[in-house]
């Protein structure tokens, strides 16, 4: 592959994201066929076919998604090469792409209004996603920073906390359970609980309290988001264990109620993190600085940040 080039990675990179030709020439303001030319061209140079259709749809071969993960990271090497260019000029400003759970999205956007209003000439790109995709992302460079609860274990990173996460027990304001001024756990056996999809930090965080706690609940609902979660409880059908980022509007409009069970709410932590060998640039360095030092005084309550290495 020593002759390809940069333009027919570029092409190839917005091909694969679209899954699509047509998208792909307009996003870069082409013609469709000159998109297939380079695309054709990149498959020469790499003696295997990237693309197939099946149908009308474009579909990637191993090839093409072998090719793909490592044109986006050229394209992310690119851009930072730039930025610190653009850093050594004096140039303000840069673009930071965050990333963050799905939970993280009931605060993150404040967090990035504050920021942007501080830093106005920064182009922010956020993306909400499942905790497998935030991980992949982070590994594969496509991201800056990420916020999440449980940092990588399979790959070196540094996570930074920056801000309490508690999470607790909601019902409907009418559940027999929102009266009483303490909860014993072992009345939560009789309750039916709805719940999150495996694999959710949510879900593992919840399965040890009821581990401690001695709770085998009788029934549960599964379902696979917050919003779900929140809509099923407010109509009756069971309590549940959630992020009380994600119900604050809620509890405060009289919606839901969080249940004062013994040992809630659970107090786990948000980290910002990035790849251990990653070197921030001036715009992800100063989103990173601000976390640490104004999300305490965002998110009131939350005990100083402490840092840590994994991996």
């Amino acid at each position: 592959m020593k002759h390809v080039t940069l333009r027919q990675l570029k092409v190839f990179e917005s091909v694969a994201r679209h899954l699509s030709f047509s998208r792909a020439a307009e996003e870069l303001h082409l013609t469709q066929p000159a998109v297939s030319m380079q695309v054709k061209q990149l498959e020469e140079q790499t003696g295997l076919p990237l693309t197939e259709m099946v149908g009308k749809r474009v579909y990637l071969t191993e090839a093409g998604e072998e090719v793909a993960r490592h044109a986006r990271r050229i394209a992310q090497q690119l851009r930072e090469a730039g930025e610190a260019l653009d850093a050594i000029k004096g140039v303000r400003g840069g673009r930071l792409s965050l990333g963050v759970i799905s939970t993280a999205k009931y605060f993150a956007p404040r967090l990035l209004a504050e920021f942007r209003r501080r830093q106005p000439g920064v182009e922010l790109q956020l993306g909400v996603y499942n905790r497998e995709t935030v991980v992949r992302k982070l590994a594969e460079n496509e991201i800056d920073l990420a916020i999440m609860g449980q940092p990588p274990q399979d790959f070196p990173t540094v996570a930074e906390a920056f801000a309490d996460h508690p999470l607790v027990i909601i019902a409907a304001p009418d559940h027999p359970l929102a009266r009483k001024k303490q909860v014993d756990p072992v009345l939560l056996n009789e309750e039916t609980f709805i719940i999150r999809e495996p694999g959710s930090g949510t879900r593992a965080t919840m399965e040890r309290y009821f581990a401690d706690a001695g709770v085998v609940p009788r029934h549960h609902m599964e379902l696979i988001s917050n919003e779900d979660i929140k809509q099923a409880v407010m109509a009756g059908l069971g309590v549940a264990f959630i992020s009380a980022h994600a119900v604050s509007l809620e509890c405060e409009v009289g919606r839901l109620v969080i249940l004062a069970v013994t040992g809630t709410p659970i107090i786990r932590r948000w980290f910002v993190v990035y790849r251990a060998e990653k070197s921030l640039l001036p715009v992800a360095e100063t989103f990173r600085a601000f976390l640490l030092a104004e999300a305490p005084g965002l998110m009131p309550g939350n005990p100083p940040p402490r840092k840590k290495r994994t991996g």
